[in-house]
């Protein structure tokens, strides 16, 4: 595999996946990147941020040393509250889910197959520790689905493949793959390159992804 520096830091990657949000979206945000989402949101737009543990209307982050050890996410991550912010109990929230009012889900990802499919709870391996949360009830009442992850492993190993190899989380449910490296669309039973992240060319990402990569569409 040929040397190149990486593109996108954690916090681009969260930036351009919420580039993407339309406006007046309600959006659950996972665990990990994900949450560094709700740190941003575009010029001219409102973003609704949910978190299962019962909270509609979540503002960014806090400063270091600063926040009520109270006000949490799903995550146990201090944050902070929009006007109009709402508090709920725990069901309530995943009747929200499960009823199809969520828009959009921002997921982390140990695997995504080019037909969608997500594993991002367990790679299944005897005596791991699962991390079910709520992933699979927001995969499955969530309109869309996109993915927070960097493109390979700590070991270089793939996590955008052919197929899954690990216990899924859902079915054809990834819309849209944000990594370190691109944006890829699952799109039509294969990947397809949206855009490259800085310094980054097409060879570099192909050669990082464990299935057949299509390159950019260019205009007419």
């Amino acid at each position: 595999m040929s040397e190149q520096r990486q593109g996108w830091t954690r916090e681009q990657m969260a930036e351009r996946c919420a580039f993407d949000i339309p406006n007046g979206s309600y959006v659950n945000l996972g665990i990990g990147i994900p949450e560094l989402v709700a740190d941003y949101v575009p010029e001219g737009r409102e973003l609704i941020y949910h978190t299962e543990n019962g909270l509609l209307g979540m503002g960014p982050s806090p400063a270091e040393g600063e926040g009520d050890p109270e006000l949490i996410n799903a995550g146990k991550k201090k944050v902070t509250l929009n006007p109009g912010a709402a508090f709920f109990h725990h069901a309530d929230s995943f009747a929200m889910i499960r009823g199809g009012h969520i828009d959009v889900c921002v997921l982390g990802a140990l695997q995504v197959a080019q037909n969608g499919d997500l594993a991002n709870w367990s790679t299944g391996a005897p005596g791991a520790i699962p991390s079910v949360g709520g992933a699979m009830d927001l995969v499955a009442g969530v309109r869309t689905i996109y993915v927070i992850t960097q493109h390979t492993t700590k070991d270089g190993t793939p996590k955008l493949v052919e197929s899954c190899t690990f216990p899924l989380t859902g079915v054809g449910v990834v819309k849209r793959i944000y990594t370190d490296l691109a944006v890829v669309d699952a799109v039509g039973g294969h990947f397809q390159l949206v855009e490259l992240s800085p310094g980054v060319d097409f060879d570099y990402v192909r050669e990082r992804t464990a299935a057949p990569l299509l390159p950019i569409v260019q205009g007419d």
